[in-house]
């Protein structure tokens, strides 16, 4: 095939890094390779049961036909029940639009908001497919850097100083992917301060990890009145539930934002799946208790790695406050050889890990910032000391 056949709107997109990653450590373990893969982005726990059985019995209650664009009413009330009594926002049904999991609404928001030429600030590090969101729709992605230093979290100077008469969205994204960093109320606050002195500017407020938390409720943006209709907040079942494969998610925007994104979805996708819609109403609406029992796991998870990778030669170690993902900075190691072989970049040092410890990590170029690695640490305690010996042993064979 000739390559101009592809448009180039899809030939100037990245392919995801960590779908990459994961692919290929899935490809050794399959040709006899023992890897243990910290690169993959999901839960290792499976869905509780009493969700598995609201999707049996909508299955026999015949929910086999096309759901509703925005979704069903009773799931979207059970969102907005949700994020009442986890996060104190109140929303009606008509501003939820249910879709095929929180990347489909992030990239729905992205599409209804964003016309070519536009500015969109993006935080970085940055989960990998938001740069080519922006691109897809023919937006300027502007990248604003908070390194460790700041917590990764990037400052109101660094914000005002980034707005100019073109900018139309800043994507934020609280608890991070691939950092773990949460803002705090104090800190939203002073971000929401700038916002509003600009009104043109809308926020996309992705906080799928918002009930992985080490430290109490996360707070939103769209809590200041100041700033709140121009707040479009993304959600969904996938991490907070062990529910990656059902692809539920959701948006909740003020009634244009939300009427908008609900056209463009019935243009292309039209409605969510039945069967895993029922099973996302009984995960908000039944028992808790699973939610923060995993969490708790990841919390001690979370402890272990920490203390682990300290020890770690060259590595330096910031303390995730929420997510399961792990995000050292390694540029001490950039330089160093293994034989022959140099490590340039933290891509080296990736795909050193993964044929030489045999752990799959992601590098920090995917999430625009080199020098570092992702390690997930949604997997068994036993995998993570295994992995952290691996990893202490090959880089100090770096010299």
């Amino acid at each position: 095939m000739n390559r101009e056949t592809i448009s180039r709107r899809v030939s100037a997109l990245s392919p995801s890094a960590t779908l990459a990653m994961s692919s290929k450590s899935a490809e050794l373990r399959a040709s006899g390779v023992d890897i243990i893969n910290m690169a993959v982005g999901e839960p290792d726990f499976d869905t509780p049961h009493h969700i598995k059985e609201a999707a049996k019995r909508a299955i026999d209650d015949n929910f086999s036909h096309y759901s509703p664009v925005q979704g069903y009413l009773s799931l979207r009330r059970a969102i907005c029940d949700n994020l009442l009594s986890a996060n104190g926002l109140e929303f009606t049904p008509e501003q939820i639009v249910v879709g095929n999991g929180a990347k489909q609404e992030l990239s729905n928001a992205v599409l209804t908001l964003v016309n070519p030429g536009d500015e969109v600030i993006i935080p970085t590090p940055a989960w990998v497919s938001y740069v080519e969101m922006v691109k897809l729709a023919g937006g300027v992605p502007v990248e604003l850097y908070a390194p460790m230093e700041q917590g990764f979290k990037i400052t109101p100077a660094q914000l005002e100083e980034a707005i100019t008469e073109r900018t139309v969205l800043l994507m934020l994204n609280t608890p991070s992917n691939p950092t773990g960093a949460i803002y705090s109320r104090t800190e939203l606050a002073a971000l929401a301060a700038v916002l509003e002195r600009h009104p043109q500017v809308f926020v996309l407020s992705d906080e799928i990890y918002g009930h992985i938390n080490f430290g109490g409720r996360v707070h939103s943006l769209c809590e200041f009145a100041e700033v709140r209709d121009r707040v479009v907040l993304v959600n969904g079942v996938s991490k907070a539930y062990a529910m990656t494969g059902w692809r539920i998610g959701y948006l909740a925007a003020a009634q244009p934002v939300a009427d908008a994104v609900a056209k463009l979805q019935s243009q292309t996708t039209s409605g969510a799946s039945s069967i895993a819609q029922k099973a996302a109403e009984a995960a908000y609406l039944g028992p808790q208790t699973c939610v923060s029992e995993m969490c708790g796991v990841f919390r001690r998870r979370r402890d272990l790695i920490v203390s682990l990778a300290t020890g770690v030669e060259g590595w330096r170690v910031s303390e995730p406050q929420g997510a399961f993902y792990l995000f050292p900075d390694v540029s001490a190691l950039l330089g160093r050889r293994f034989g022959d072989r140099v490590i340039r970049s933290s891509e080296d040092y990736a795909l050193f890990l993964l044929e030489e410890a045999r752990v799959a990590t992601v590098a920090g170029e995917a999430f625009r910032a080199p020098g570092h690695i992702r390690l997930s640490f949604a997997t068994s305690d036993r995998n993570i000391r295994e992995a952290m010996r691996r990893i202490a042993d090959a880089t100090l064979r770096l010299r």
